[in-house]
């Protein structure tokens, strides 16, 4: 009797996203109908993860190669560091030139390996907040 008592009193117990078996389920009542217990109750996401991260990612890479590359490239371009008007390379510091065989790309405009990287970082991390904001019941009013 004691185990009877304690399997129905218990909490349900989760395992990720879907209920776990529980004990309340081996026990049964007079008048429950059959269609009652069979009902199960399953914990869904509000959106597919990998999708929001595919598109996400992708939406990020081509922001990067097709927009903002150009802004990019001007902005780096300004940041060489000096000294005495010259670059430290210009002025004697051999070890200062940049390696040059992971910034070369075979794209027309340049977009290389570090963009990649850079940009689907940032898509990840876009995608990444989408999902814990939508998750947590907050529903941010983008569109309306």
């Amino acid at each position: 009797m004691a185990a009877s008592t304690a399997a129905v009193l218990s909490p349900p117990t989760v395992a990720g996203l879907r209920l776990a078996p529980s004990p309340r389920a081996a026990v049964s009542f007079r008048g429950a109908s059959s269609s009652a217990a069979r009902r199960s109750v399953a914990a869904r996401a509000a959106l597919e993860p990998s999708v929001v991260i595919s598109l996400s990612t992708g939406l990020s890479l081509v922001m990067g190669r097709f927009v903002f590359f150009n802004f990019q490239r001007e902005n780096v371009a300004k940041q060489v560091p000096e000294q005495n008007g010259k670059t430290h390379f210009e002025a004697g510091d051999e070890r200062a030139k940049e390696f040059a065989g992971i910034l070369k790309s075979n794209d027309p405009v340049g977009f290389n390996l570090v963009d990649v990287l850079a940009w689907g970082s940032i898509g990840h991390i876009v995608a990444y907040y989408i999902l814990a904001t939508t998750s947590n019941g907050y529903d941010p009013p983008f569109f309306g």
